[in-house]
């Protein structure tokens, strides 16, 4: 509870000034201020201003009056304040981590949806709890939609949503037992959608939550559908609410919210006939449905006890690219778009080439492992050919390097042609490329990310690496060095004996971390020599 005191203050019936007094307790502030001659307030606060004036004196003869009042502030959760950013209309403004947001322009905040909505204008006003217990007003200018510059300790404010479904594919219910806490977490929150492109299936979600985001114009939502066969969806999500996604979806491509769905194709489901039936009904949003991707199920050792389901074959992982091929060209000439993606793996396991660069268009579904392999070869050749001439002049007179990477068994294929062309280029380079067998998962995991540090040691510790091992930054929690299995990367190098480089998402970076050189955008190179300026 916070304690608000109205102070009227002046020298004549034609002047008066109102003060909000902070941290003085009542009885205090009367015998101080009221009942002698003279008071003294401590934190004296200009109305409607965070200005503080600091033992400001008054004389009794100016008193006017006095009004108290006390305010209860009651708060669901309380909104933490974690960081403010540097140079920010938030810094500005005094405000600091560790403060608590009360409102936003006389407001309280339900979660972040509430506040990036409430503070797109140009001028806000933030109730602000400070760490002693004085409340601040402040009032920020800044430019419209421009983020003040404060985060929470909480990203969503008000908690995630727990998923209610029980998917038969799920793949945190393959998880083996003992793994950190967060990983068995099973969010189901359109907010996370927004905010980090994780996909949600809508069936914990009312009209009223959907009318919010069409409000809220949080776009794009990134949608679990699977299947548009209300029976089969409430079968394969295992939830008896699962049936009217294609209405909801309507409710939010109707407000002009575009749509990105997602279909995990599950041999013997929704393959086949019932992939055709999702792909028809999901077209016909379109544009409001903006893509959609289509990507394998994936299968861990971990499936006692669920439900019986089989990775596909390379023949009909090929039939599948067969099958949304055809749906690819109806697009492309009824929509100008081919609207419907798949993933690598069906490629990889079909022993196809990938598409072009061209054909992921603007790589909707990139975050869901859609294209991912191609925007990594386009941009290792780009900056290969746009800073080759650099990169050779650094290279020149350098002593011999060997460096080791390891990968998931889905990419090896296409590591191993991009560090031959390096090798070929750079005299004195030697690349070792070790495909990781997924032991914690099994086999059928094959993707980099989930790779664990155990399993890299345990397979590497006999083999050649050379003077440095790289990994991908996909293998590690966001933020850490960590891997799945807990294993950290100064560990993994103990037990190695060797220096770990951890390489961006991105086939710029990887040249720079296998070459051992810095030639990033906007780096010298001796006197004259920069490498040219781009970006991945």
């Amino acid at each position: 509870m916070g304690t608000l005191l109205c102070v009227l203050v002046g020298h004549s019936s034609a002047r008066k000034e109102f003060y909000f007094v902070e941290e003085c307790p009542r009885t205090s502030f009367w015998l101080r201020s009221v009942t002698r001659e003279k008071g003294l307030v401590t934190h004296l606060y200009r109305k409607y201003s965070s200005r503080v004036e600091v033992c400001h004196t008054f004389d009794i003869k100016y008193l006017l009056g006095v009004s108290i009042s006390l305010r209860q502030v009651r708060m669901k959760k309380k909104i933490v304040i974690t960081s403010v950013q540097p140079n920010s209309a938030a810094m500005e403004a005094g405000i600091e981590p560790g403060d608590l947001l009360l409102t936003v322009n006389g407001q309280q905040i339900t979660d972040i949806f509430d506040y990036r909505f409430l503070t797109t204008d140009s001028n806000i006003i933030l109730e602000i709890g400070k760490w002693n217990g004085e409340i601040w007003e402040v009032e920020i200018e800044k430019d419209e939609y421009e983020d003040p510059g404060i985060e929470f300790e909480d990203p969503l404010i008000s908690g995630a949503k727990h998923c209610t479904n029980n998917c038969l594919f799920c793949f945190i219910d393959q998880l083996p037992k003992g793994m950190r806490k967060t990983l068995y977490f099973k969010d189901d929150d359109s907010r996370l959608s927004f905010l980090s492109g994780n996909y949600v299936t809508l069936t914990n979600m009312r009209r009223g939550e959907l009318e919010r985001i069409v409000r809220y114009r949080m776009t794009p939502v990134n949608v679990s559908v699977h299947t548009t066969d209300p029976e089969l969806r409430m079968k394969m999500l295992g939830n008896r609410f699962a049936g009217d996604v294609l209405k909801k979806i309507r409710i939010l491509t109707d407000g002009g919210i575009n749509v990105n769905a997602q279909i995990v194709l599950c041999k013997g489901l929704n393959d086949g006939p019932e992939l055709d039936r999702t792909l028809k009904d999901l077209s016909a949003l379109w544009p409001g449905m903006a893509s959609i991707s289509v990507v394998p199920v994936g299968l861990t050792k971990w499936r006692e006890g669920l439900y019986p389901l089989e990775p596909f074959t390379a023949d009909e992982a090929a039939q599948i690219l067969a099958q949304v091929g055809q749906w690819q060209k109806k697009f492309l000439d009824e929509y100008g778009t081919r609207l419907v993606y798949l993933a690598d793996e069906l490629y990889i396991k079909a022993g196809v080439e990938l598409p072009l660069y061209e054909e992921y268009e603007d790589f909707p579904q990139i975050e869901n492992g859609v294209g991912l392999m191609t925007q990594f070869i386009y941009e290792f050749k780009r900056y290969l050919d746009e800073n080759g001439s650099i990169l050779d002049k650094q290279w020149k007179g350098r002593p011999p390097r060997t460096v080791s990477i390891a990968t998931g068994r889905c990419a090896a294929g296409y590591i191993g042609q991009m560090t031959q062309m390096l090798e070929e280029r750079f005299d004195g380079l030697k690349i070792n490329v070790y495909a990781i067998e997924n032991n914690f998962f099994g086999e059928n995991v094959t993707v980099t990310g989930l790779l664990t540090g155990r399993d890299i040691a345990d397979q590497l510790g006999d083999r050649t690496l050379g003077g440095e091992l790289l990994i991908s930054r996909s293998m590690l929690k966001s933020g850490e060095e960590l891997f799945l299995d807990d294993f950290t990367v100064e560990e993994l190098g103990s037990v190695l004996d060797i220096k770990i480089t951890v390489t961006e998402n991105d086939g710029a970076d990887f040249i720079v971390k296998v070459l051992g050189t810095s030639c990033r955008e906007g780096e010298s190179f001796g006197e004259t020599d920069r490498c040219d300026s781009w970006q991945a």
